[in-house]
């Protein structure tokens, strides 16, 4: 994503229709850790998809992953908010992200064919230990194994966040993409569920999926700096397309601990990591 000249040459072979942009440093915590490694991914990796589109392949539609992040202080006016919201920034995931945001739609306004879709949280199988669900779902699994104290280290629970399931999102892509020469030039759609969940009773539906009792501890290393209390988003124009999301959180959660346990049991009988 950071070499112009590999992401023109892909685009230059490639010639695609559709481009589908997801690429990016995507956890907080590791964009406060290396604030230009996020910078370099989310807005120069950006940057160059766009100038390697605007040059090789100008009648492809570009759909643009942003974040629900990109709003940042926004969030914290006590209602859900729709894509007429400030970009109010609160960390480097968040402005790198939002800056990306705009570049696409500024493309779009000189004529690159874009959609921008904000995408709140969401996990499934195949999520890493770095956000919250898998993290959770990791460390019952290994306890449940005898491999770690009964005690899960968490941050806080008191956040509040608009949790979807990754099929429900992906379904969202694929129907504005679909959709895609009927919606207006630099389209932008929240994808959220309009619920928020607070962390800690999410974590409690967790803990009574475990096999053994657990010990919550929050670790202050795992507490986010600027973190925004409560995350809820609109996603009205999204539905008004079509899009209902379908999974139940609590399937969603079920799915992700057994998907953690699954690979703990074949890290025990390979004698590799759990992955």
């Amino acid at each position: 994503m950071t070499d112009a000249e590999q992401v023109s040459d892909c685009i230059a072979r490639q010639k695609p229709d559709v481009v589908v942009h997801l690429a990016a440093v995507a956890a907080v915590t590791a964009s406060v850790k290396d604030p230009r490694a996020a910078w370099r991914v989310n807005l120069g990796g950006t940057l160059n998809v766009v100038l390697a589109l605007q040059e090789h392949a100008p009648d492809a539609h570009l759909l643009f992953v942003s974040s629900a992040e990109v709003y940042g202080s926004s969030l914290n006016l006590g209602h859900a908010v729709d894509e007429a919201a400030l970009l109010q920034p609160v960390n480097p995931y968040a402005a790198s992200k939002a800056s990306a945001d705009i570049l696409v739609r500024q493309a779009s306004a000189a004529g690159l064919s874009a959609t921008v879709m904000r995408a709140f949280n969401h996990t499934g199988r195949g999520q890493n230990e770095a956000f919250v669900v898998p993290s959770f779902a990791g460390q019952i699994a290994r306890i449940e194994a005898g491999l770690q104290p009964a005690v899960i280290s968490v941050g806080s629970l008191d956040d509040e966040r608009d949790f979807l399931d990754v099929s429900d999102v992906v379904n969202a892509y694929e129907m504005v993409l679909k959709r895609r020469k009927d919606l207006p030039a630099g389209s932008v759609f929240n994808v959220a569920s309009g619920v928020s969940v607070r962390i800690g009773d999410l974590l409690a539906q967790m803990l009574s999926l475990a096999k053994v009792k657990i010990e919550v501890q929050v670790d202050s290393r795992r507490l986010r700096p600027a973190a925004i209390p409560r995350v809820v988003g609109n996603a009205s124009k999204l539905r008004g397309l079509g899009w209902t999301p379908c999974i139940p959180l609590a399937d969603t959660l079920a799915e992700v601990l057994e998907e953690r346990r699954e690979a703990v049991m074949q890290s025990l009988a390979t004698g590799g990591p759990a992955r």
